[in-house]
């Protein structure tokens, strides 16, 4: 396994990540899951994501049982708040970051995250607050660091601004009391690219970091869907818990297009989702690609995908392959 820095921060993750979201304390059995976690842990993922609201909180109850007993210094532990917990509990208000988070620190049996991340862009609640906020939660050594994700260029620019010192190149100045975000977690893949388009540059050129989800296209990009057929019975796409948010990565021109990715993957030497994985680690602003493996094989198979580098006629083919369908 290979490790990355995480934008502006002094956290070294692994290149490959571990997520819970749809599987772990919902959709995955629970000794599966353990056994997910436990091998991740051996062949060297150190960057465990989740949220308070995977499972309303069950994500974490989850991993801070299994992750009892292991050093704590050895894994870069992430988790995020805004989603509804309870019909008054939600966004990212003062109030719901204080509360969210000694939630979520009690659940994963910890008294801080390496990493705490807004799930999404919270719309009714001045970014001042909110920031001031996620400050706060870092000098009360809560979190170490903070991070968004799916936020737009305007709302990531917003907050720069706010934490930005005055400079000779800008008229006025945010405040330098504030702590920056160092992260940004957007869903991205062979499959879905905009945030090339400018999240990843705007971040790129202001000490943040892509922490990415669903690389593998929520399992379209490993091959394990054919299209014109059905999902195989123990994949996601065949869970009802898991299935229903994978939306048009199904459509069979998404999966025609897929298919021709397996032969440049056998010529590569590689698994589908191994190419899928290092086509998003080509990008030097990605420092983890996160996965949610729900068996042990998928952990070990995903980290081989770590340190891989793809040349460029094989980039130019899988570009081929697969812009036309997107």
């Amino acid at each position: 396994m290979e490790y990355r820095q995480l934008g502006s921060s002094d956290l070294r993750v692994s290149e490959i990540g571990l997520g819970s979201w749809l599987t772990y304390g919902v959709g995955v059995e629970r000794d599966q899951a353990e056994s997910c976690v436990r091998r991740a842990i051996e062949v060297g993922v150190n960057f465990i994501d989740t949220a308070n609201a995977y499972g309303r909180g069950a994500a974490e109850s989850f991993l801070g049982e299994v992750l009892t007993g292991v050093d704590r210094a050895s894994y870069v532990l992430a988790t995020k708040v805004f989603f509804p917990m309870s019909r008054d509990d939600r966004g990212l208000s003062a109030a719901q970051i204080r509360k969210q988070c000694d939630a979520s620190l009690q659940r994963l049996r910890t008294d801080h995250v390496d990493l705490y991340q807004c799930h999404r862009y919270d719309k009714s609640t001045p970014l001042e607050e909110t920031m001031d906020a996620l400050t706060e939660v870092v000098r009360q050594g809560k979190a170490r660091y903070i991070g968004f994700s799916e936020w737009s260029p305007a709302q990531i620019q917003a907050a720069i601004d706010l934490a930005r010192p005055a400079t000779e190149a800008t008229s006025t100045a945010g405040s330098p009391d504030l702590v920056p975000f160092v992260s940004s977690q957007p869903q991205y893949s062979m499959i879905w690219r905009r945030p090339e388009q400018a999240v990843i540059p705007l971040c790129a050129a202001n000490g943040i970091g892509q922490v990415v989800w669903s690389p593998l296209g929520q399992g379209v990009l490993t091959g394990k869907y054919r299209p014109g057929s059905p999902p195989p019975p123990e994949s996601r796409a065949a869970s009802k818990s898991m299935g229903q948010m994978m939306g048009d990565l199904r459509d069979d021109k998404v999966l025609v297009a897929v298919e021709g990715l397996r032969p440049l993957a056998r010529q590569a030497g590689l698994s589908m989702a191994q190419l899928a994985l290092a086509w998003v680690l080509r990008e030097p602003n990605v420092a983890s690609a996160i996965v949610g493996a729900t068996r042990p094989e998928q952990v070990e198979d995903n980290a081989a995908a770590s340190g891989v580098t793809l040349d460029a006629d094989l980039l130019a083919a899988i570009d081929d392959v697969l812009v036309p369908a997107l």
